[in-house]
């Protein structure tokens, strides 16, 4: 009977709190409660750092009046007694989509790309869609309420998970009792971004992950200039975008590159954003620490691979097997190093996952407060509403978890989560524990059978002497079900009622012949919960390094700098000084200091050079590896985007270029559009951030493209122009004479609109920055250094050029270089009239010509490459030589910093053990400003460490099988490789 006028009250509590006070009420008597709720001899986590051991918690009106170790407690007050438990404030998910629905991608589509959009009134581009609100689309999941509350959560962020710019949030209370009048706490409370375009439009621009960060750039700018009023139209996306700018402004990244992508784009606009990581954050911790924002992580780590089959095995690579070791330490990390940040249910299968993946978390490391900010404080500090929700404090709303201990070990029940002091039973509190050690004897023969796990979702082993038999257990309404199977494959069914009466069970057992009998099971053990304390150690975790990069090859410290003296080489210097036997060269400060005999430095490491060869490294004028995105196509001008912003440091091809004695390279965009993007100017310093690749004070260049591939020849498109070599023409002519009157007028001092395309096509008509042209016919060469003369700048370097040969004079007098391959020929249609000896007759004509390779593969063989050109067309070695080396650097405008041996260059040498043209030659040593990044003795000690390490892996998730955990198939992840016409 106290049971039923308790459950009363706080119905009658719950239905009047949520009425709306100025509504009439035609159902009944209208009245207020007021009363309070009173739970003692609780331990209260007022917050993760607060923590009162025996306290009492008042809630009245769905909010905390007081949480202290003695309240005074109003006369009208119902007193519930929680002695022996444990109550914290309810977690918050900051990135949800909750009740907001989502869009479906629609089947089918055109032939050809949409290349306009398709909304009036708005941005240019349907991916910017700042004006959408989450509200309109809201409508209350009960059944995933249900859920949510189920794994703790008591209140989420929910927005429309669609677009580059996508509107504002809605903040909502998990109270199924409430309406949304009153569950909805925020109507706007964020303004979201991502990298990921619409999946409804269907406008093809941006086609890239370099093009989603240019369009940002370009909506920024637009934006600024539409808040100052120069605007003559409406724009009611740019409208909501600076209407939101005062909210929270949250950031999908997903990937610990995309997380500093997506920082650099705020920090040029003023903006930090709180970004949603991707988990991989540990990779790359100092400069994930250097944005100094906060972030919301996943932790849907992977479960490791089914590595039983042998073969299978070998499609799992190092770096996957090394993310299964390392990410469950992610959130360890993040806290060590001082970054802030939440939890989140983001790309769970299930909320009911997230107790296991914590756990996880918190077994590789995260201390328990730390994961308690991350659910309540800091997630209440993102959204900027810390002072309602994410603690227990006065004012705060009466959302709380009870539960039977430490709401983080497994074995704690969660009884109880209250949203705005309504309560929501997720088990029973009064449930008896059935937890423990039995003995039972069924047809003569002991078994022992042991239940554990949660209080009321257990877990059974039942033993025959000591083998385990297959057996499971159900507990519901007080009453347990139990099955076991013998070794003899009989089975066994028992169900009984558990008494308050006995701590042992009793009931009806049916034999494996049907028939039914009574059994009992005497308890001879209680249930201990662990306590981290006290419970003997665990055997640890084995997490392995992280290198840099963190794949097999990478290096477990960074290398340094060092002083070096290389005695007795054979130097190509790539200069006037030509071949120079039997000299020393002294590298110090990462330049070359000295060239000589009989060379000596103090502290220098000596290198015994004799019968070696040093050369300057290798340059690749045109390179496509270590990219994320190459190609642009969205548009017929993408002279907005950058390469830079999609390098990938990470890419294998740096490490296999450094062995082939490649030091530099130019980053091309590949050749999707007439006017493609700006170029990246490449140091291979393997395992540095993308950024420390790139040259310091960069040479400014970018890519245009002729023939087949721009007017899309084979793309069996036909929307997009040009469509034709005249419609090329054509087309460079208009965008250069838009640029030059853009630059007009931005000299002349009146207001304009920022444009980073026209930006970067003046640079181009005042000569700050350089074309390196990808072409093959001799009427489109002549078309292109046409239209460069008619705007006043030469064209910098025809690239491929493969019938430079009939042009080389005209080439000579305009000014522009080459970078050709050596021996290619007849692989597509425009390629028919190419010949060997191309390379030879225009360096004959005076065009400054480089061999590049435009392939990851010949790039490791550029030297090779080289040689050729002494076959076909008759150069001297050291002309050859020149060809991937002075040659491309002066096609870069780097020729005085390397490209040569000569003193004060940077110290990028190559160490080679015989002539470096040689089939036979391997490169020993790789130097970048005195830092070796390749060396062959070092990289056969790291071949039989990743064989270690790989072994040491598959034997860690053999043991995760054998341990029944769930598994995953083997996969084999590839990493795009990219070509000049790759989409």
């Amino acid at each position: 009977m106290k049971k039923l006028t308790l459950a009363l009250c706080l119905l009658w509590c719950s239905t009047s709190l949520f009425a709306q006070e100025y509504f009439p009420e035609n159902a009944g008597v209208k009245a207020n409660n007021n009363n309070y709720t009173a739970f003692t001899n609780a331990k209260i986590y007022v917050s993760p750092t607060e923590i009162i051991e025996k306290g009492t918690l008042l809630i009245q009106h769905g909010k905390i009046v007081n949480a202290a170790a003695s309240v005074n407690l109003p006369k009208n007050t119902v007193v519930i007694d929680v002695k022996g438990k444990s109550i914290y404030p309810s977690f918050i998910d900051v990135y949800s989509e909750f009740g907001v629905e989502q869009p479906k991608r629609k089947p089918g589509g055109g032939r050809s790309a949409q290349y306009e959009p398709s909304r009036e009134g708005y941005y240019w581009n349907d991916h910017i869609m700042p004006e959408n609100k989450a509200i309109a689309k809201f409508s209350y999941d009960d059944k995933k309420a249900k859920e949510l509350r189920e794994a703790g959560f008591g209140v989420v962020n929910s927005h429309i998970q669609d677009g580059i710019a996508r509107g504002t949030g809605v903040l909502i209370a998990l109270n199924s009792e409430g309406t949304d009048a009153n569950r909805i706490l925020e109507d706007e409370s964020a303004q979201y971004f991502s990298l990921k375009k619409s999946i409804l439009k269907r406008q093809s621009y941006p086609g890239s992950l370099m093009g989603t960060l240019a369009l940002l750039r370009q909506m920024y700018s637009d934006a600024d200039w539409y808040a100052k009023g120069n605007a003559s139209t409406t724009d009611l996306s740019l409208e909501a975008l600076n209407a939101n700018k005062s909210l929270v402004q949250i950031f999908e990244a997903k990937d610990k590159g995309n997380d500093i992508r997506a920082d650099k784009i705020g920090d040029a606009n003023g903006i930090q954003y709180t970004i949603l990581g991707g988990g991989n954050e540990f990779e790359r911790i100092a400069e994930i620490k250097a944005t100094n924002a906060k972030y919301i992580i996943p932790i849907n780590f992977p479960d490791a691979y089914d590595v039983s089959d042998p073969y299978a095995e070998g499609y799992v690579s190092l770096s996957d097997m090394r993310y299964w070791n390392q990410a469950p330490a992610n959130p360890k990390i993040l806290s060590e190093n001082g970054v802030v940040f939440s939890l989140t249910l983001h790309d769970l299968k299930s909320p009911a996952k997230f107790k296991e993946k914590l756990a996880k978390a918190i077994e590789y490391g995260l201390p328990k407060t730390k994961a308690l900010e991350a659910l309540t404080t800091v997630p209440a500090q993102i959204l900027g509403k810390s002072n309602i929700i994410g603690s227990l404090k006065k004012g705060s709303l009466a959302n709380f978890l009870i539960t039977s201990g430490d709401v983080f070990e497994s074995s704690t029940t969660l009884y109880e989560n209250w949203v705005q002091g309504t309560k929501n039973v997720i088990n029973d509190m009064d449930i008896k524990d059935i937890r423990g050690d039995y003995d039972m004897v069924v047809q003569g023969k002991t078994y022992t059978m042991s239940v554990t796990g949660e209080l009321s979702k257990p877990k059974v082993e039942v033993k025959q002497d000591t083998v385990k038999l297959s057996s499971k257990i159900s507990y519901d309404n007080d009453w347990v079900n139990v099955s076991f199977t013998t070794k003899e494959e009989d089975t066994f069914r028992m169900t009984g009622a558990v008494l308050l009466t006995t701590d042992n069970l009793s009931g009806r057992l049916i034999l494996p012949n049907g028939t039914q009998t009574q059994f009992t099971a005497n308890k001879t053990k209680s249930f201990e919960e662990k306590n981290d304390k006290d419970s003997p150690a665990e055997e640890s975790v084995k997490i392995m390094p992280v290198t840099f990069p963190n794949v097999g090859y990478g290096f477990a410290v960074k290398p340094q700098q060092e002083t070096m003296l290389f005695k007795n080489a054979t130097v190509w210097t790539s200069e006037d000084a030509g071949i120079l036997e039997n000299t020393d060269v002294l590298i110090k400060n990462g330049k070359i200091t000295k060239i000589g005999k009989d060379l000596s430095a103090g502290g220098a490491k000596v290198i015994d050079a004799t019968g070696k060869h040093l050369t300057a490294g290798i340059i690749d004028e045109h390179s496509h590896i270590a990219a994320l995105a190459v190609n642009e196509a969205g548009q017929n001008s993408s002279a907005e985007v950058k390469m830079e912003d999609v390098v990938d440091p990470e890419h294998m091809g740096i490490y296999h270029s450094l062995a082939g004695g490649v030091t530099s390279l130019q980053l091309l965009h590949g050749s999707a559009n007439p006017i493609g993007g700006r170029s990246a100017i490449l140091k291979l310093k393997w395992g540095e951030e993308a950024d420390g690749l790139i040259y310091d004070n960069s040479p400014k260049f970018i890519k245009f493209a002729l023939g087949e591939n721009v007017k899309q020849s084979n793309w069996q498109s036909y929307s997009r122009f040009p469509q034709t070599r005249m419609g090329v023409e054509q087309m460079l002519m208009n965008y250069f004479q838009r640029a030059k009157e853009y630059d007009t007028k931005k000299k002349s001092g009146v207001p304009y609109r920022y444009d980073e395309e026209m930006e970067v096509l003046a640079e181009i008509i005042n000569g700050e920055r350089f074309i390196s042209c990808h072409s093959y016919v001799q009427s489109e060469i002549n078309m292109m250094m046409k239209v460069a003369e008619h705007f006043g700048f030469k064209v910098n370097t025809f690239t491929h050029i493969l019938e430079g040969y009939k042009v080389a004079d005209k080439m000579a007098e305009h000014g522009v270089g080459a970078g050709t391959f050596s021996d290619w020929w007849a692989y597509k249609y425009e390629v028919n009239d190419a010949i060997p000896y191309n390379a030879a007759i225009m360096q004959k004509q005076g065009v400054v010509t480089a061999i590049n390779s435009d392939d990851r593969e010949m790039m490791r063989r550029l030297n090779q490459e080289a040689a050729k050109t002494i076959k076909y067309g008759g150069m001297t070695e050291l002309e050859a030589w020149k060809m991937v080396t002075i040659n491309p650097a002066k096609l870069l405008h780097l020729d005085n910093r390397v490209g040569s041996i000569k003193e004060g260059k940077d110290a990028d040498v190559v160490l080679w053990s015989g002539n470096p043209l040689s089939v036979y030659s391997k490169a020993e040593k790789t130097i970048i400003e005195g830092v070796t990044y390749f060396d062959l003795e070092m990289d056969k000690q790291k071949r039989d460490a990743i064989k270690k390490e790989r072994n040491e892996l598959v034997t860690m998730m053999l043991k995760e099988k054998a341990g029944g955990k769930k598994m995953q198939g083997p996969k084999k992840s590839i990493k795009k490789n990219f070509t000049c016409e790759s989409l």
